[in-house]
């Protein structure tokens, strides 16, 4: 092993309110201590303790268009959850918004600065 992973690290126009509606979806803590500002906002625990997510300011860009290919997905993240129907409405109630993809076992919606993420369940 080289490294251990430190951060999922998504770039977004607003980061503070991107790791709001992350931190309401995932039930993961602001770290302000780790943060700069609203230039650099963290989620999780220290370094080392997953999981952890960061959002750094990116202006102007451009995001993905699913499931077009011009403009990939870039990342995405897989949500398990207990209750499909239940997670769907809280999901859209912080912004997100369904995308088409659907199958077995999940659905492919956009985070409020579209980057697609997967609610999924067995």
């Amino acid at each position: 092993m080289i490294g251990q992973l430190r951060s999922v690290v998504i770039d977004c126009p607003d980061p503070r309110a991107l790791a709001g509606f992350y931190a309401e979806l995932l039930g993961l803590p602001l770290i302000e201590d780790n943060s700069d500002g609203d230039d650099w906002v963290v989620l999780g625990g220290p370094p080392g303790h997953l999981p952890r997510l960061a959002f750094q300011r990116a202006p102007g860009l451009r995001a993905p268009a699913w499931p077009d290919p011009e403009r990939p997905q870039q990342f995405h993240l897989d949500v398990t959850v207990d209750d499909i129907e239940t997670a769907e409405k809280a999901a859209l109630a912080l912004g997100a918004r369904l995308l088409p993809g659907e199958g077995e076992g999940f659905r492919v919606y956009a985070d409020p600065a579209g980057h697609p993420f997967c609610l999924c369940w067995d």
